[in-house]
């Protein structure tokens, strides 16, 4: 028997390097809040401390593109504003994830019109939408929690370069039912 035989049994963990680092992205989101109407109000409240969207590793709201890796999209998008959009996301290291939060970015919401976008995933790969106009924090907090599980079941290692409008991806949709 050698020396270290049974000396850490209790204390030893077998896992895989993927599954460590899905843990870790799922638990500690950096999200950019990219707010642009009224959804973007919900959003805040979701950061305050009555909904507390920290206890889900999300706490900070980072302001540079470079500090996040989840972009939240709360609002509507114009099409003057839709590059401004697609550079921050690229500006985002991977691996980086986007919430589609409200009617407005998800589909246009009640504006069928020439400078609105009819849904910012035409722009930037979605992951989560949220629906409801405007969404309840409560509603933004669950998309984040289905966005964990998704990030918890994809392969972290060899994760694929995504791309992206117009169908490209699964995404998950969550309704506010408020």
């Amino acid at each position: 028997m050698g020396v270290i035989d049974h000396r850490f049994s209790d204390n030893i963990i077998t896992t895989n390097l993927d599954t460590v680092l899905a843990w870790a992205r799922k638990n500690s989101l950096w999200p950019m809040g990219f707010g642009l109407a009224c959804c973007a109000i919900e959003m805040i409240a979701a950061g305050g401390s009555r909904f507390d969207i920290a206890r889900f590793g999300s706490e900070v709201f980072r302001a540079s593109p470079r500090q996040a890796d989840l972009m939240i999209v709360a609002g509507t998008v114009t099409k003057k504003m839709a590059p401004v959009l697609r550079r921050l996301y690229d500006q985002m290291p991977e691996p980086k994830w986007v919430i589609s939060m409200g009617s407005c970015s998800n589909a246009g919401g009640p504006f069928p019109t020439y400078s609105v976008l009819q849904g910012v995933d035409k722009v930037v790969p979605v992951d989560v939408y949220v629906s409801g106009c405007p969404p309840r924090p409560e509603a933004l907090l669950y998309g984040l929690m289905r966005l964990q599980d998704k990030i918890a079941r994809e392969n972290t290692v060899f994760r694929k370069e995504r791309w992206i409008p117009a169908g490209g991806t699964e995404p998950i949709i969550v309704e506010d039912r408020g």
